[in-house]
């Protein structure tokens, strides 16, 4: 846990005191409300706000819902209502977001404070995508392409201005603007490609897609690029900025690209392909975020993609396991794509089918440094602690020595616990706190051992009993809530089993689907309940 210094807390405080309150107004989205808004509202305005909106920067946020769920156009302009009306003017293409101001009830958010300039706008424009594409309840954000600043006035005001922003809008709309520590607290947050990268990243990044664009032109293929980095070093915010950057530059240039994002763990999967989702590459592209097994099943030598990026190399698997019969999914997936990017950090393997020999690694390794793709990622931004307690964190984590606690000044502190109890106790003590909200119990046991497809099947019959009987004394008066947990415990395992054995979900409901049409032709088969055979 990181706590702010009382001294920084103090700057922040005295800040906030001399930096103004931004202004918000919200306004129906439509031609009519806009121009009522220009013509008789904001004149009753004072001056000053006058001023603000009509003549410095201001940042906007188009927003409607779509079956209960939100999207959202955020942007940034010297204009509003010139660019506004541009907006309008565009609703006519049906492919295009603003066809879906008429259509829907939709409002728009316009911001603005004596402090904006180009900079600090786009700067908080980024931030708003950021924060708006880690929101559950908002499934697509429009323009997800940020522009970070570096350097500019006034951006040591950037956080107070913005998180005086987010208050103003969550008085607008709760649900829409949830709290940040929610935010902050999500997993799609952290694997943004929206983050604004350190020089580091940059660096890195500027390598790859310059590497990518050389191979793409030569027509090269079977590259490796080899970003290594501990944990906390942000690789995986690496990894999907530039993914996303690549798809990004593929569309202004008007070019095709074929880049896929491969990730051997389930829950980072899963956030993988929300952010994809969110950020439309899924609409437009299809399936792009996989799991290795699958892409390599999915895609030959003889074909290969443009640019596969791995996130957590190191869990990929190195011999043959279910419904991967290989030795060695990385260099499966090398075959199988003109560049391939790979986030490694071999402090991380935690299963056997997962070990990496020192020999093979250095191979791959002494690749990517004879073509000069090799880069170390050093800078640690997960943790901000003193070099006492880092040093303690290393030597019990990679040599297994226990030396004496260090006493930290920069708001981190090590514990020993007397029982598993005791620590979950704490855990939940601290993340009800306003100032450690983010607490988390990491387990990094290798409990897959446990769940083979035998095991997972007998687990999947048990729970389908248990739901089962939440009905059995009624149809019709049953707990909902019971309901819900079974069903939920059902679904856990049917996933488990589906990830187990490296089969993707909508590929074989449709591949059964398939087949019950051929069975049951609609002519035959509507309105009787028969068996094929008997129709």
């Amino acid at each position: 846990m990181m706590l702010l210094s009382p001294r920084i807390q103090e700057r922040q405080r005295r800040m906030s005191a001399r930096v103004s309150n931004p202004i918000i107004r919200k306004i129906e989205d439509t031609q009519d409300a806009l121009d009522f808004f220009e013509s008789v509202t904001l004149p009753e305005e004072d001056e000053k706000i006058q001023d603000i909106i009509m003549n410095f920067p201001t940042v906007y946020i188009h927003n409607w819902q779509e079956s209960g769920d939100f999207e959202v156009y955020v942007g940034e302009t010297n204009d509003i209502f010139r660019r506004t009306r541009e907006h309008y003017g565009a609703a006519a293409d049906k492919k295009a977001w603003q066809s879906k101001l008429a259509e829907k009830d939709a409002s728009l958010f316009i911001i603005g404070h004596e402090h904006f300039n180009k900079s600090l706008t786009l700067d908080i424009e980024n931030r708003l995508m950021h924060y708006m594409m880690s929101i559950d309840r908002v499934k697509h954000v429009h323009n997800g392409r940020g522009n970070p600043q570096s350097s500019y006035y006034p951006v040591e005001e950037l956080d107070v201005i913005f998180r005086s922003i987010w208050k103003g809008l969550r008085r607008e709309n709760k649900e829409l603007f949830p709290t940040e520590s929610s935010i902050k607290d999500s997993a799609i947050y952290k694997a943004s490609p929206l983050h604004k990268l350190t020089k580091e990243q940059e660096n890195a990044r500027d390598l790859i897609i310059q590497k990518v664009k050389r191979a793409l032109e030569k027509n090269e293929t079977k590259q490796l690029i080899f970003i290594e980095g501990e944990a906390g070093t942000g690789k995986t915010v690496l990894n999907s900025s530039t993914f996303y950057e690549l798809y990004c530059r593929a569309e202004e240039d008007k070019k095709t690209l074929d880049c896929h994002l491969l990730v051997n763990h389930d829950e980072q999967i899963t956030v993988y392909e929300q952010i994809a989702e969110k950020l439309g590459l899924t609409e437009k592209y299809g399936k792009v975020v996989s799991k290795p097994t699958s892409f390599i099943n999915n895609h030959s030598e003889d074909n290969p993609v443009d640019v596969a990026f791995i996130d957590e190399a190191h869990l990929l698997l190195t011999q043959g396991k279910h419904s991967y019969q290989g030795q060695n999914q990385l260099q499966d997936i090398i075959k199988r794509s003109r560049v391939t990017v790979v986030m490694f950090d071999e402090n991380q393997i935690l299963t056997t089918e997962q070990f990496w020999e020192a020999q093979i690694l250095d191979q791959y390794r002494e690749q990517a440094k004879a073509s000069d793709n090799y880069v170390i990622l050093e800078k640690q931004l997960r943790m901000q602690a003193n070099s006492e307690t880092m040093d303690w964190i290393d030597s019990f984590t990679k040599e297994g020595k226990l030396k004496k606690i260090p006493v930290s000044s920069s708001g981190y502190s090590i514990r020993v616990f007397d029982s598993p109890e005791s620590l979950d106790k704490e855990i939940k003590k601290r993340a009800g706190e306003s100032d450690s909200a983010l607490s988390r119990v990491i387990a990094t046991y290798d409990w897959d051992q446990f769940h083979s497809p035998s095991n997972l099947a007998k687990s999947i019959v048990i729970e389908a009993a248990e739901l089962l009987e939440c009905f059995q004394w009624s149809e019709e008066e049953y707990d909902l809530e019971h309901v819900k947990e079974e069903l939920a415990d059902v679904m856990v395992y049917c996933q488990n089993l589906v990830d187990k054995l490296g089969f993707d979900t909508d590929e074989i409901i449709n591949m059964k689907m398939a087949q019950n049409e051929a069975k049951y032709p609609v002519d035959k088969a509507k309105g009787s309940s028969a068996k094929y055979d008997q129709l």
